[in-house]
């Protein structure tokens, strides 16, 4: 007696879970490699500008993925190696209107403002793709948002840096929408070395005016390094391949993690204890990331499970 189709489909709802999460791990990952560089970049930017640490933080880490990615670069035509940069140049923008930002807004506020990304995100997928947003998406997107506002928010002072930050949010939200059309059937390594070069060509100019000085000691160039080369070029990596596996709105979702790992990583380090903000953001950020995630996977299961019914009540009518 062959299997049922509700049978069939129960079999099947293994695997497409399996390939659902893995891009979600993998982005996790990036976010836990993110919050790591809060508490050392704290302590780096007392010895060094943040427009120097900056050039040449992206500098090192679009040479190194120039040189991994080799032939595949020459393999590219005019118009992807120009989009590639372009969407890494938005990147770069949004790297220096969060930097100069800070300087002028709270540390609390800044990190809720920047996080609008989450918000806009969906937003943009729906202008500019015409992406179809589910209800579950929007519920999902506002409840990360309200978890980034619970670990980050201290009141919230209208200063001259809001406007940057806001600025900064748009572009994270851009580049994250542009990247999630761009990478379908590219290849992750010469894309990401694309981005690391528009990057360059953004941060450079606005570091060279004053002169680039790094100081040659280990407290700047130990932060430094693994910046460049895990949060800077295996995060980007990593954060291309999972992209081309999953929407940009649930990408950004999984992103909201970020702050929680910033927490956790500040409170391994000794320098902030457990608070109720971290329980409540972490909290709301893992609700938000489960209804994300697993929402797509029951809808699809549930409608394989009434197609299968209908299939059988066809046949046995």
């Amino acid at each position: 007696m062959p299997p049922s189709a509700e049978t069939a489909s129960s079999h099947a709802a293994g695997p497409a879970l399996l390939s659902s999460l893995l891009p979600t791990a993998c982005l996790l990952l990036v976010t836990a490699i993110w919050g790591s560089t809060f508490f050392m970049l704290k302590d780096a930017l007392d010895h060094v500008g943040a427009a120097d640490f900056l050039a040449v933080r992206f500098a090192i880490a679009g040479g190194a993925a120039c040189a991994l990615s080799g032939r595949r670069l020459r393999a590219l035509s005019r118009a992807q190696a120009l989009t590639g940069i372009g969407v890494g140049a938005v990147y770069g923008l949004a790297q220096i209107a969060q930097t100069v930002g800070l300087r002028y807004a709270p540390a609390s506020t800044a990190g809720f403002i920047t996080a609008l990304y989450v918000v806009i995100t969906p937003m943009l997928a729906l202008v500019l793709l015409r992406a179809r947003v589910s209800r579950a998406t929007w519920v999902a997107a506002v409840l990360a948002l309200g978890g980034v506002g619970a670990l980050s928010l201290d009141g919230l002072a209208l200063d001259a840096g809001i406007p940057l930050l806001l600025a900064s949010a748009f572009l994270y939200a851009l580049h994250i929408v542009l990247l999630g059309r761009l990478v379908k059937g590219r290849d992750p390594l010469s894309l990401t070395a694309l981005q690391m070069l528009g990057i360059c060509a953004v941060l450079w100019p606005a570091a060279l005016p004053g002169g680039v000085r790094v100081p040659m000691t280990w407290s700047v160039w130990g932060p430094l390094l693994w910046m460049a080369l895990a949060s800077g070029l295996l995060a980007l990596l990593v954060q291309t391949w999972a992209q081309a596996r999953m929407s940009a709105v649930r990408a950004v979702v999984v992103m909201t993690f970020e702050p929680v790992f910033a927490s956790l990583f500040a409170i391994l380090a000794g320098q902030e204890p457990m608070t109720w903000r971290l329980l409540v953001g972490g909290g709301l950020a893992l609700t938000a990331m489960l209804l994300s995630e697993l929402g797509p996977v029951v809808r699809a299961e549930g409608l394989a499970r009434r197609g299968g019914r209908a299939a059988s009540e066809i046949r046995s009518a």
